[in-house]
């Protein structure tokens, strides 16, 4: 692609082109080896980076816990005996680079080697996909994080391009309303938190997102007719029961056909989570991410991530 075509590509086309680049990304992905040790380890980040610590804290069997960096910034104890990666795409994030200066060890996990938080840490893992060059939605970056956070607690097996056939399928078939539910349980609770978030900054919809088990004892209360739950979780009786009562009352369910092996369904779920929202973008002719255009909400957002305040 020429420079001048790249340039004016819009803000969807290159989320897109982002999203397609994924399975060539997959064959060269290089996995990070696990520590011998992942006692007093923390996992910490915000938005999309928060999914994929919450991702190692599932695949670590419970050995690392993911938090959120404001957490740790205001309970500093909590920082100060740790080793903690911190997962920042920017590599800018204040908050982050706070925590990582009190922590015992922090290692940044960051696309921007050079930036402020991998000045601020121990070590850095880089993190190499390569970048839209427009303004969009994470896709590539978010996939590449979410593993390098897998495979330094739990050695894998790289799931080929399979998963994202699987997903295509689902996504082209799934049909929505603009009232939105996503649950998943343990693996995919933080798929559900990421699908949530390609939804927020595409189409600008207003979507809840759960743990499965939770769902039917809150978010449910809330649901209306004609409202649709999305199911990121194998079939099983558990979903199946769900699915068949939710239709009952009238919800539209978006139930995805995965793998049964988790490091291919995790990567199959983030798949569909970016495809679902494109699609839906495709359907009402949107051009535009919406928080590309938001301008003002964003410079709130910008306002809070960067703030300037002193320790």
């Amino acid at each position: 692609m020429s420079q001048k075509l790249f340039l004016i590509m819009n803000s969807i086309e290159a989320y897109e082109r982002g999203i397609l680049s994924q399975l060539d990304f997959l064959k060269s992905f290089q996995k990070q080896k696990p520590p011998t040790s992942l006692k007093n380890t923390l996992f910490s980040g915000s938005g999309n980076s928060l999914a994929s610590c919450s991702l190692a804290e599932a695949f670590s069997d419970g050995m690392v816990r993911a938090m959120d960096p404001l957490d740790l910034y205001q309970n500093k104890s909590l920082a100060k005996s740790k080793k903690i990666y911190f997962v920042s795409i920017s590599g800018n994030t204040t908050t982050s680079i706070k925590v990582a200066k009190i922590a015992k060890k922090a290692i940044a996990i960051t696309a921007h080697s050079e930036g402020r938080l991998a000045k601020a840490s121990d070590g850095t893992i880089p993190l190499v996909s390569p970048n839209p060059g427009v303004f969009t939605a994470g896709s590539i970056s978010f996939l590449e994080s979410a593993l390098t956070c897998i495979s330094l607690v739990k050695t894998i097996k790289i799931p080929n391009v399979s998963p994202f056939r699987k997903a295509q399928t689902s996504a082209k078939k799934a049909k929505l309303s603009k009232r939105i539910s996503v649950s998943g349980n343990l693996y995919q609770y933080p798929v559900a938190m990421y699908c949530a978030a390609k939804f927020y900054e595409l189409l600008g919809y207003g979507v809840h997102y759960s743990r499965l088990g939770q769902f039917s004892h809150m978010e449910l209360f809330s649901a209306r007719k004609g409202d649709t739950v999305v199911i990121l979780e194998e079939k099983n009786p558990h979903t199946k029961q769900l699915s068949e009562n939710l239709k009952t009352i009238g919800i539209n369910v978006v139930h995805p056909d995965v793998p049964s092996d988790k490091p291919s369904q995790v990567v199959c779920c983030i798949f569909f989570s970016q495809l679902i929202p494109l699609s839906e973008a495709k359907k009402c002719k949107i051009k535009e991410c919406h928080f590309a255009t938001a301008k003002k909400i964003r410079n709130v957002s910008n306002q809070m991530i960067y703030w300037k305040a002193k320790v």
